[in-house]
């Protein structure tokens, strides 16, 4: 008979990296945690030299349950001999680079992390869970037991239809741009589509190339304009529990439409990225230069098609309601992400479930999964939470206040003080 564990979580991004830090101490607890990666990473893709979290540093993966915790990112500059360098760096955002290299620091001191298994299948077996594994390099398939399951699959690049099917050296989603940055630069027009930070540090980081390379620059954009992040402190009191128990408790179309009320404290992009591609413009352009750059905006891309080794993107300025023609040889889509929900949790779960809307899954505030039918062996999911919990769907100082919140829920213990109220503001009635 195979052991029960208690908990098995699919996933070892931060989100539940977190969750495996806050539990390593647990002696009680017996968990294990699942990736299809081979190693610990976070965005490899996009650790782009210069780049940082746009989160504070309090904001790592356990110092909002337990600020004394050993894997405190302070801790991580403890051990480094770092702390004193930090002090005089005189800001509290991280260097992206610096922020991964703390996750694998963690990682390699937590317990029950198997990399280069991916989970092809859970099984319902009523009054626990079996979780079947695949190890990524033999193929060999295995099976363990658990009362009860985290789902953190994270998300996967969303692109759209019509730009899908082409070379992947040439059509590039700005998750790979790293990986294709040497290549790109090469060719003679680079075209970055879409909006939002990652679109900003792509194309600042091909602007800061320009100084040794010829190629012509274009960033499309249907965006009304390249806007900042809202930063303002209370602004930020949005990223708060109680924000989340108020968003939570609102109809499902009030949640969407506060969505959109908060695009700017979400997908802005940095004062500092905006700043330096302005300055570097400015720069460029002294004398008279040609800065060989071109910014539309307003500008929907509808399709791509492949000409004779380049690529010609079919525009619509839909504000002014005219249709052109752009010419390029390389894209990079910054068109964001997509919830990843496995293929075997629509299989074996989508008609157990309930389902507020089209892949919307009900989702209770302590991030339980509603099925159609009562069980005492819970399915958590942190994936896919945009629509049930706004703003703590992805940012990662709610993520260790979420792991606090199933970990009192799974055990049915206040291992964590979640009791008041945390910020100034007042978001439903007084």
């Amino acid at each position: 008979m195979s052991k029960l564990y208690d908990f098995i979580g699919i996933g070892i991004g931060p989100y539940n990296l977190s969750l495996a830090a806050l539990t390593e101490d647990m002696h009680d607890i017996d968990c294990i945690f699942f990736d299809e990666s081979s190693r610990m990473q976070w965005h490899p893709g996009m650790l782009i030299e210069g780049t940082d979290l746009q989160v504070p540093f309090l904001a790592d993966l356990v110092t909002f349950a337990d600020p004394t915790s050993r894997f405190s990112f302070l801790n991580y500059l403890k051990q480094h001999n770092r702390l004193y360098k930090f002090f005089f760096f005189h800001t509290m955002e991280v260097p992206r680079q610096e922020y991964s290299d703390y996750l694998k620091w963690a990682a390699n001191q937590i317990s029950g992390l198997y990399f280069g298994k991916k989970v092809v299948d859970v099984i319902d077996q009523d009054d626990h869970y079996e979780i079947v594994t695949q190890d990524s390099e033999t193929g060999t398939r295995e099976s363990c037991l658990a009362n009860h399951i985290v789902m953190a699959t994270g998300s996967e690049p969303l692109i759209l239809e019509n730009m899908q099917g082409f070379p992947d050296k040439d059509v590039i989603h700005t998750s790979q741009y790293l990986y294709e940055k040497e290549a790109l630069m090469e060719s003679d027009h680079i075209t970055v589509v879409g909006s939002g930070q990652s679109a900003a540090e792509v194309f600042y980081d091909l602007l800061e190339e320009r100084e040794d390379k010829e190629f012509q620059l274009t960033w499309l954009t249907r965006s009304k304009g390249i806007f900042q992040l809202e930063a303002a402190k209370l602004g930020q009191e949005f990223f708060s529990p109680d924000y989340v128990d108020y968003f939570h408790k609102l109809p499902l179309n009030k949640r969407k439409e506060a969505l959109d009320t908060l695009e700017p404290l979400r997908n802005g992009v940095a004062h500092q990225t905006l700043n330096g591609i302005y300055e570097m413009l400015y720069h460029y352009s002294i004398g008279g230069e040609n800065p060989k750059v071109n910014i539309q905006l307003m500008t929907e891309v509808q399709d791509i098609q492949e000409v004779n080794d380049q690529y010609i993107l079919n525009c619509h300025q839909w504000q002014t309601e005219n249709d052109f023609q752009h010419k390029t040889e390389k894209v990079i889509l910054a068109t964001g992400y997509k919830p990843n929900i496995p293929d075997w949790f629509i299989e074996r779960f989508k008609e157990k479930v309930v389902w507020e809307d089209d892949m919307m899954f009900e989702i209770s505030r302590n991030y339980e999964l509603k099925f159609k039918k009562y069980r005492k062996h819970r399915f958590y999911a942190v994936t896919n939470l945009e629509h049930s919990h706004g703003t703590a769907a992805t940012n990662l100082v709610l993520a260790v206040q979420r792991n606090m919140e199933i970990i009192n829920h799974m055990t049915g213990e206040a291992r964590f003080d979640l009791d008041g109220v945390s910020v100034f503001q007042q978001f439903n009635q007084l």
